[in-house]
C-alpha cells in the first residue's frame, strides 16, 4: 500500500528523516506528499507569510516532479478531516511527519492522530525542525530552561545528529500518481514590498553565498545594519526549507569566533522554541509576572507613527520601513524599535509582536514573542529591565555612516555620513519633510523607570 507524507515546517528534499520513513514504508507503491492548506495558520499569516509559503510549496512541487516524476498533492481545510480523508483515499495504513513542536501544532496533531486512529491508521513522527527537539533538555534538577547560557551548554553537551541522507529515496515512481490535487492559493498583493527567492533551492544558494563570504566576518559584522553582514536563513529556516543541523555541519568544518557565533544564534532559535514548549502561554503572556504588571498605554497616534516609520528618531523609522519594504529586519535593528515601541511610547510589547508576526517573512512565534518579551523585561533574559536603548546611540554605533538610514529613510538621504542620525543639528535636516520626533527619550526613559518601580512595588502610582 503506498503511505502518506504530510508537509509542514519541512518544505525541502534533503536532509529529511521523516521522508526517508515515510519512502521505506511506501516501498513499491509510492508515497503521497500531501500539504494542507489550514485556516487556522493561512488567514492569520500576513502577506509576506502567505507569498512565501506559496512560493515554497511551488519550489517543492517542481522539485518533486524533477526528481520523481510526481507532483505535490494540495488539500484545503482543518488536517483533522483533510488528512484522514486523503489517508483513507489512497488506502494508506500511514501517515508520516515531522514533528510539530508549536502550541497549535502539537494540539493539531493529537486531533489528527485521534482521528487516523479511529480508523485503524497511525500518524509517524519522525525528526523536527529542530538539531535538538524542544522539551528533551533539563536542568540538573530536572526542570526547563528559563535563561540561555545554561540552555546553550546544554544543548552544545548533548549534540545532534549528523544530516540525514539526501534525495537517496527519491526517483522516478517514488511518488504515487493519480490523487487529486487542488491549485495553490494565489498570491497575496505585496504591493511595493519585495521578497528574496523562496524555496529549497534558494535556501542551498543562499546558505553557501554566506559561507564563503559573509561568515568569516560575522562575529563583528552581524551587529551592523548598514551591511549584508547576517546570512538571513530566518524565513528558510521558518519554512523548513532547509534544516539547522545541515547548516551546524556546514560550520563544523570553519573553526572560529565567527562560526561559533552563529551556532550561538541558532541555538536561541532552539531556546525559544523549547522554553514555548514548557510555557505555551508565554506566546501571549509574560513569563516574568512583576514586569508584566507594569502599566501601559493605549496605542494610538504614536503606535501608527511607529508602525509606518514616522518617529522622528532615523534609526527607528529605518527599521520599520524595512519592515513594510522586505518583510525582514535586521536583528540589531529589531531590538532598537522594540526597546522604542515598549520603553519610549509604554505601548504592550504584544501590539509590538503582532504587528511583525503580520508582516515579517520569517514570522515564527517562538522567536518573534520571545524576542520581543527579552526587550521588554518581561521574558527569559536575566538582564535588569533598566536596559533601555537610546535610538541615537544605537544608531550611531551600529549604523556609524548612516548608509541604513539613508537606503530607508529617502527624507534624509541629503545628509551625509552620521548626520543622517541627528537631523535636529543640521539646519537643512528637515528640508526633505522628515519628521520631527514624537517623545523626548530622555524623559520617556525616566518614565519607563518610574514604572518599573510601581510596578515591584517600590513606588506608588502617580
Amino acid at each position: 500500500m503506498p503511505t502518506v507524507l504530510w508537509f509542514r515546517r519541512d518544505l525541502r528534499l534533503a536532509d529529511h528523516p521523516a521522508l526517508l520513513a515515510a519512502a521505506q514504508d511506501a516501498g513499491s507503491a509510492g508515497l503521497v506528499a500531501l500539504f494542507v492548506v489550514d485556516p487556522a495558520l493561512w488567514e492569520p499569516a500576513g502577506p509576506p507569510r502567505r507569498a512565501w509559503l506559496v512560493r515554497s510549496l511551488r519550489s517543492l512541487d517542481e522539485r518533486l516532479h524533477d526528481l520523481a516524476g510526481g507532483r505535490l498533492v494540495v488539500r484545503s481545510g482543518d488536517p483533522a478531516v483533510v488528512v484522514p480523508g486523503v489517508a483513507a483515499e489512497v488506502a494508506a495504513d500511514h501517515v508520516h511527519v515531522s514533528a510539530d513542536a508549536g502550541v497549535y501544532g502539537r494540539r493539531r496533531d493529537a486531533a489528527v492522530a485521534a482521528a487516523l486512529r479511529r480508523d485503524s491508521r497511525q500518524l509517524v513522527a519522525t525528526g523536527s525542525p529542530y538539531a535538538v527537539g524542544p522539551g528533551i533538555l533539563l536542568g540538573s534538577a530536572g526542570t526547563p530552561f528559563k535563561v540561555f547560557s545554561p540552555f546553550q551548554r546544554a544543548w552544545l553537551d548533548h549534540g545532534w545528529p549528523n544530516p540525514a541522507p539526501s534525495e537517496e529515496p527519491l526517483r522516478p515512481g517514488t511518488i504515487a500518481d493519480g490523487v487529486r490535487s487542488e491549485p495553490l492559493p494565489p498570491e497575496p498583493d505585496l504591493g511595493g514590498l519585495t521578497l528574496p527567492a523562496a524555496g529549497e533551492p534558494a535556501a542551498r544558494a543562499r546558505w553557501q553565498a554566506f559561507v564563503d563570504g559573509p561568515l568569516s566576518g560575522y562575529d563583528e559584522a552581524r551587529n551592523v545594519v548598514g551591511v549584508q553582514g547576517t546570512s538571513a536563513m530566518s524565513a528558510h529556516l521558518k519554512y523548513g526549507e532547509v534544516h539547522p543541523r545541515t547548516l551546524l555541519a556546514d560550520l563544523a568544518a570553519h573553526p572560529g569566533t565567527a562560526a561559533e557565533r552563529y551556532r550561538s544564534e541558532l541555538c536561541w532559535r532552539e531556546f525559544y522554541a523549547d522554553v514555548l514548549w514548557h510555557h505555551p502561554e508565554s506566546a501571549r503572556e509574560p513569563l516574568r509576572a512583576d514586569v508584566g504588571r507594569m502599566r501601559v498605554d493605549e496605542p494610538g497616534e504614536r503606535f501608527r507613527a511607529w508602525q509606518e516609520g514616522r518617529t522622528g528618531y532615523p534609526v527607528v523609522d529605518a527599521g520599520m520601513r524595512q519592515l513594510l519594504a522586505e518583510g525582514w529586519v535586521h536583528n540589531r535593528a529589531r531590538m532598537i524599535v522594540a526597546s522604542f515601541l515598549v520603553k519610549d511610547l509604554h505601548i504592550a510589547w504584544q501590539l509590538g509582536a503582532r504587528h511583525f508576526l503580520h508582516w515579517l517573512r520569517d514570522g515564527d512565534l517562538a522567536s518573534n514573542n520571545h524576542g520581543w518579551q527579552w526587550v521588554a523585561g518581561t521574558g527569559t533574559d536575566p538582564a535588569p529591565y533598566f536596559r533601555i536603548f537610546n535610538p541615537v546611540t544605537q544608531g550611531l554605533k551600529f549604523d556609524p555612516d548612516g548608509d541604513y538610514v539613508r537606503r530607508y529613510v529617502p527624507e534624509l538621504r541629503h545628509l551625509r555620513g552620521a548626520a543622517a542620525h541627528e537631523p535636529w543639528k543640521d539646519a537643512h535636516g528637515y528640508d526633505d519633510g522628515y519628521p520631527q520626533r514624537i517623545v523626548d527619550h530622555a524623559a520617556e526613559r525616566a518614565e519607563a523607570l518610574r514604572r518599573y518601580q510601581e510596578a515591584r512595588g517600590e513606588l506608588r502610582p502617580a
